[in-house]
């Protein structure tokens, strides 16, 4: 009973909003890892990662879909399901997948389900400034929110494949309105892919929340990787941001301590992995 106040006081206390706050204040890097069941869990909160993503991901990684765009609602709350099982400190987050908050009603509903059965902390969105109405609809009932800019994999199929977004100066200027949108509605989170480095920064300079980017630069508060990527597991062609953790870490929980720790020193993302 009261688990949190218990380990509160303890030497890994769990992440919470305000921890990643305070993080992002203190100049001290963010470290997150996609997760998409209960053994990696287990090494991935033993690495010291910061905050774990149940990511509509597991389309591509587990179920074998070429998108993110067939994972349900029920795939997610089983896979977070599964990581809540054994996940200690970092703070757990579940995407809400393709069409699940088309309203702000239907988006609660969903959000709902994924705290209450998936054991979900904060659930996370893609879109833009279209999404504003349902992330102050989610805020306004105290569900924790990430908000997801540059990239967003769900609308893969409308901008015609995975590239880079925000390149040119007006695409640009209208992500930093949208994030700032975004976050003055009540995201306590933005999460910018692949988009250039200089923006990834200028971004996460003109918010006061955390700023955590796939592939968007060196300078943004935090970095996520799908767990797949760095451990080397995933086949084929791999995006330009991703690196091979396997090789300095030699194991599985290895790799994802040195993950953890290039983030922290700030030496991951190199330049090779960035975008200009």
């Amino acid at each position: 009973m009261y688990k949190q106040l218990q380990q509160r006081g303890t030497e890994r206390p769990p992440v919470n909003v305000s921890t990643l706050a305070r993080m992002k204040n203190k100049g001290e890097k963010i470290s997150c890892l996609t997760c998409y069941d209960a053994s990696f869990a287990i090494l991935v909160d033993e690495a010291g990662v910061d905050l774990v993503l149940v990511g509509d991901s597991l389309g591509m990684v587990i179920q074998g879909y070429d998108t993110t765009v067939p994972v349900t609602v029920d795939d997610i709350i089983y896979h977070s399901r599964a990581v809540a099982r054994t996940l200690v400190r970092p703070l757990l987050v579940a995407d809400m997948p393709f069409m699940s908050y088309s309203t702000p009603e239907q988006a609660l509903t969903n959000a709902v389900r994924m705290m209450q059965e998936g054991g979900a902390q904060m659930v996370k969105l893609e879109g833009g400034a279209g999404q504003v109405e349902v992330v102050r609809y989610l805020a306004s009932h105290d569900i924790p929110l990430c908000a997801h800019l540059g990239l967003k994999p769900q609308s893969v199929h409308k901008i015609g494949g995975f590239k880079v977004q925000g390149r040119e100066n007006e695409a640009a200027e209208a992500m930093r309105r949208d994030a700032k949108m975004l976050q003055d509605a009540g995201a306590d989170i933005v999460l910018l892919e692949c988009i250039p480095s200089e923006l990834g920064a200028q971004i996460a300079k003109d918010l006061h929340v955390p700023v955590i980017g796939i592939g968007a630069g060196p300078d943004v508060d935090g970095q996520i990787l799908v767990l797949y990527d760095i451990l080397d597991i995933t086949p084929g062609r791999k995006p330009r941001f991703v690196k091979n953790f396997m090789i300095e870490g030699g194991s599985p929980l290895g790799a994802m301590e040195a993950f953890c720790a290039e983030v922290k020193a700030g030496t991951y993302p190199a330049p090779e992995h960035c975008f200009s």
